[in-house]
């Protein structure tokens, strides 16, 4: 049996540890785990009695196209309902349009250091990946036009970029697409959007209205907290849309993920609660990291990639051993780096006490 010869250097995707694994090996009772951008606060408890109503019906198949959840989001986003297609997690919606859109030999392009299943999902298509360097944490907007050719045909941009956390303006973004040609396919990962505060943070809706060339990808698994429930969504031309949808596996979303995310977009108190207590933890963070001196990327996003001047592999086991599961820079790109995502108050604390006592041991580089 020979697989494709194209997959067989890619690597199988690292998640962040899980607590009971860690508890296991290391024999802890308590672990928090900062390591995988989840929700500390849970998900909206609408969302749990939506999934509870709707075991009674585990024996029937979801609804294919998602039908009430799209009509919900189209009417909460102003966009059409055929603008909007479903996946499991915005994960699936990158495998879909890489299965849609790319051939072997066609380009893509993307920053060195961001989310990798972009260029994973490119390269199970045969397509030519082509990673542009970023500027202090940012795309390099400038640096992507400038590699662009004729066989490009989908450049990705996660904003905020995951693992940096930093965001493209809406300024710079609508002069990217004015200079990107109409047939390239221009991916906003908005993952972490519902996150930042920030005023100059791209209206994607808007500019959809102009750039049919523009898909935008968003998530229930961040600030919503359904992470296991693998639910997110596309935004585009209904002509793109289309197309994808071609591709899309049946039933990609079960009853329950639809269940939970229609309640949790009933619940945008709990979403607001999330945010202001997102950005409370990012001050209590990024407060202690210039007490002990440590640079950091500007964060917009539920995390924050901090230069602890330490090998990250060694900052990332022996705050293992202290029960904090983080996520080491060196599987990013980033050898001295450690990226945390913000907790709950006292997680924050148990964490700030724990890199503390660490770094005092571990040599710096």
């Amino acid at each position: 049996m020979k697989p494709k010869t194209n997959v067989l250097h890619l690597p199988v995707y690292q998640p962040g540890k899980p607590i009971e694994e860690v508890k296991r090996e290391l024999g802890l009772t308590e672990v928090i785990k900062l390591a995988s951008n989840e929700n500390p606060f849970g998900c909206s408890p609408s969302a749990i009695e939506a999934i509870r109503a709707e075991i009674e019906n585990i024996h029937y198949y979801p609804d294919d196209e998602a039908g009430a959840l799209r009509l919900k989001l189209a009417e909460m986003l102003d966009v059409q309902l055929n603008q909007i297609i479903m996946g499991a997690g915005s994960d699936e919606v990158i495998l879909m349009l890489a299965r849609a859109y790319l051939v072997a030999g066609d380009e893509t392009i993307m920053s060195m250091n961001t989310f990798p299943q972009y260029k994973h999902n490119s390269e199970i298509e045969n397509a030519v990946c082509i990673e542009v360097p970023h500027k202090e944490g940012k795309h390099d907007l400038y640096g992507i036009l400038s590699r662009m050719s004729e066989g490009t045909k989908i450049v990705w941009i996660c904003n905020p970029n995951n693992p940096t956390g930093t965001i493209v303006s809406h300024s710079e973004l609508e002069r990217f697409l004015r200079l990107i040609p109409p047939h390239v396919l221009v991916v906003v990962d908005e993952a972490y959007s519902d996150y930042v505060t920030h005023k100059d943070y791209p209206d994607g809706l808007r500019l959809l209205k102009d750039y049919p060339n523009l898909v935008l990808l968003r998530t229930f698994s961040k600030i919503y907290g359904l992470a296991s429930m693998r639910i997110g969504y596309g935004i585009g031309h209904p002509d793109v849309i289309r197309t994808i949808n071609q591709v899309r596996e049946p039933f990609n979303t079960s009853r329950f993920a639809q269940a939970a995310a229609f309640a949790s977009l009933e619940d945008q108190a709990f979403v607001e609660r999330c945010r202001m207590h997102n950005r409370e933890g990012i001050i209590q963070l990024c407060s202690e990291f210039d007490n002990m001196g440590l640079r950091y990327f500007e964060p917009h996003g539920n995390f924050i990639l901090v230069d602890v001047q330490r090998p990250s592999k060694t900052m990332f086991d022996e705050l293992l051993k202290r029960g904090v599961i983080i996520r080491g820079g060196h599987a990013l790109g980033f050898p001295t780096h450690i990226r945390v995502t913000v907790g709950r108050a006292e997680q924050n604390d148990k964490f700030l006490r724990a890199l503390r006592e660490v770094m005092a041991i571990v040599a710096q580089r």
